[in-house]
């Protein structure tokens, strides 16, 4: 066979490769669906008790004290059916929000990782026990486990968040948050690493399924409340923007723009 021919034979080759390319279905890595709802809420008084009663005049008004109360639902199956573990939150409040952490106790940092949580101090306490729904590994086997989280007042102006878990695996993981200023139109940042979570060595890292806490505090000074969150005190048309970033160990980032409605007064 001439040179010419052996040129003419590489380049049909090609052709029908590339050919076949075009017609086979495109690749695509599954990324986790993540939805956010958040909402404005009245300051329990006593944030250890999921009964307690709220501070008068704070909640969903302009200006006000509050707690934001938040639910995160994660879906999807590119981790052995399940999300793909989340390794860090990323939170970007409404511009406006003002942060007083000045008054509240901290709980140490040796307490929280030693994870003797209950010596922090009450007034380190940053809101009432949420509730986490994961997946967990046993070997082979998957299956559902609830765990509490709970936030706390850590030194250096961050937030702690402690999830325990009982059952079927037991479970303690500490994750600590760092505040920041984000771009306009948003204002406080907060940054969350998330630690991977191994039930037995070898096994699959447990997935997060969803998530729903409550943070925000307040105590009296004589006859004044000062609470650790306030709502801005002008609301621009169409709501309250935030911004939630999820990344998960796959790589990606998920990011969720929730609104929540302008107060009534």
């Amino acid at each position: 066979m001439t040179r010419t021919g052996v040129v003419n034979r590489n380049v049909l080759m090609i052709s029908c490769l590339a050919l076949a390319a075009l017609c086979l279905p495109a690749v695509t890595s599954a990324t986790p669906t993540v939805t956010v709802k958040a909402k404005i809420v009245s300051i329990p008084i006593n944030p250890n008790s999921p009964h307690s009663p709220t501070y008068p005049n704070t909640g969903s008004i302009l200006g006000a004290g509050a707690a934001l109360e938040a639910t995160l639902n994660i879906s999807g199956t590119e981790y052995g059916g399940y999300p793909s573990p989340v390794t860090g939150v990323v939170v970007e409040l409404p511009a406006g929000v003002k942060l007083h952490p000045q008054g509240f106790a901290t709980c140490p940092t040796a307490t929280l990782e030693s994870h003797e949580v209950q010596k922090c101090p009450k007034r380190s306490v940053a809101g009432p026990a949420g509730e986490v729904l994961g997946v967990v590994s046993f070997g082979g086997t998957r299956v559902d486990e609830k765990a509490t989280v709970q936030a706390f007042f850590a030194p250096g102006n961050k937030l702690a968040f402690f999830t325990e878990g009982r059952s079927p695996a037991s479970i303690e993981v500490l994750a600590t948050g760092s505040f920041s200023t984000a771009a306009n139109p948003f204002g406080p940042k907060l940054t969350v690493p998330v630690p991977l979570v191994e039930t037995v060595p070898g096994a699959p890292y447990a997935s997060v399924l969803s998530i729903k806490g409550k943070v925000g505090a307040a105590f009296k000074r004589g006859k004044k409340l000062i609470s650790y969150g306030t709502v801005p005190k002008t609301c621009p048309k169409g709501g309250f923007k935030g911004k939630v970033e999820i990344t998960f160990l796959s790589g990606e980032t998920v990011t969720v723009n929730p609104t929540v409605p302008c107060p009534k007064r």
